[in-house]
């Protein structure tokens, strides 16, 4: 049985539509991830789980039982807020016991669940001190403490991460993932960060202009995006994408011209491709690499080079304008302004169609 099931779920505030017949389904104590950027829909649709906002049509279930009516209180979820909700006056473990109080859970109770989820966050010293005596993370970890006592189905956490600096996002990020191999509930998080929908779900739900774009394990969406967006969207930096033409002819496999003439040959079936219509052709930055031009592919001048430490990524254009990301080595000697040979990997390279769906590698081998 699913954990959760979202059955056509719509949602309009007014007259603007914020979600558009969203469906999906969890598996138990499986770690998912809202991905997409502000104002495509995954807070509303995580707020419609936690029964803090009502969806025009569609269904909720849990485990199997429709929750979509019933309060929150009632529905076996834990939400962990961005902004914390902590009560500055109360002690670390007042604000953890508050919710089971409220609930009437019994004394003894409510002492044993505050102090094993204490335990599990590693707070335990905490408990008598207010939210202002605190860092950060701590108060995180106290608002993740009061949804792990009331022992949800299902914990709902909103950008969880994004209140803290880097480092200490860095170093929650893994407390998070150490932490949901201790919890037995299935975990929602929403999030704008790609790196911590990537570290930490088991799949991820990239959502925009109201749908679900694509669902799947971080690395399948990362290495056969669904289309356009997704490839921009997932990838720091994007996946380049350059309108090419079809060169007729061949083999199995579609080859491709670039607006610099150069050519480019995939490992994309021919046979799947849309027949006329506008091509892009999609390369991560790390399948074009700076190289000796004899070796290149094509060039382009550079227009800022970023160094990484271990790597280099070269922000160029081809001739007639058309931009690009590279790699190059650690210790890359480019300067802005050189031109510079790109070869180019096609054996990695993605096309899109004029409706932005991707055609990837392997279709034609597989075939």
């Amino acid at each position: 049985m699913a954990s959760l099931e979202i059955v056509d779920v719509r949602k309009s505030y007014g007259e603007t539509l914020v979600l558009d017949g969203v469906s999906l389904a969890m598996e138990p104590r499986e770690f998912v991830a809202f991905l997409g950027p502000s104002g495509s829909g995954k807070s509303t649709l995580l707020r419609i789980i936690a029964g803090l906002e009502t969806a025009d049509s569609g269904e909720v279930r849990l485990e199997g039982r429709r929750i979509d009516a019933l309060p929150p209180g009632d529905r076996g979820v834990a939400m962990v807020f961005q902004h914390y909700a902590l009560y500055p006056h109360m002690s670390v473990f007042d604000n953890m016991a508050f919710g089971l109080r409220n609930a009437g859970v019994p004394k003894a109770e409510i002492e044993t669940r505050v102090a094993e989820a204490a335990r599990v966050l590693e707070i335990e010293a905490h408990l008598d001190k207010k939210p202002g005596q605190m860092s950060g993370g701590q108060r995180q970890r106290v608002a993740i403490g009061r949804a792990i006592v009331k022992h949800p189905r299902l914990f709902l956490l909103d950008e969880p991460l994004s209140n803290l600096d880097a480092a200490l996002r860095m170093r929650t990020r893994v407390e998070l993932a150490q932490l949901r191999q201790r919890v037995d509930a299935a975990v929602i998080m929403v999030t704008h960060d790609q790196a911590e929908a990537m570290t930490l779900a088991d799949r991820i739900i990239v959502m925009n202009d109201r749908r679900i774009q694509q669902i799947g394990p971080p690395m399948e969406i990362y290495a056969r995006p669904a289309n356009t967006f997704v490839a921009r969207f997932v990838g720091s930096p994007a996946m380049n994408l350059a309108p090419v033409d079809l060169v007729e002819g061949g083999g199995p496999f579609a080859r491709v011209k670039l607006p610099d003439g150069a050519e480019v040959e995939t490992r994309v079936a021919q046979a799947g491709l849309p027949k006329g219509g506008v091509l892009q052709l999609g390369l991560r930055p790390e399948s074009v690499r700076v190289v000796p031009e004899e070796e290149a592919t094509t060039s382009a001048k550079v227009e800022l080079v970023e160094r990484l430490g271990e790597r280099t990524l070269v922000y160029a254009t081809l001739e007639g304008g058309q931009p690009v990301t590279a790699e190059d080595k650690g210790a890359s000697a480019v300067r802005i302004g050189d031109r510079v040979g790109l070869r180019v990997d096609g054996s990695a390279a993605h096309l899109f169609g004029a409706d932005g769906a991707g055609h990837h590698a392997g279709a034609a081998a597989a075939a």
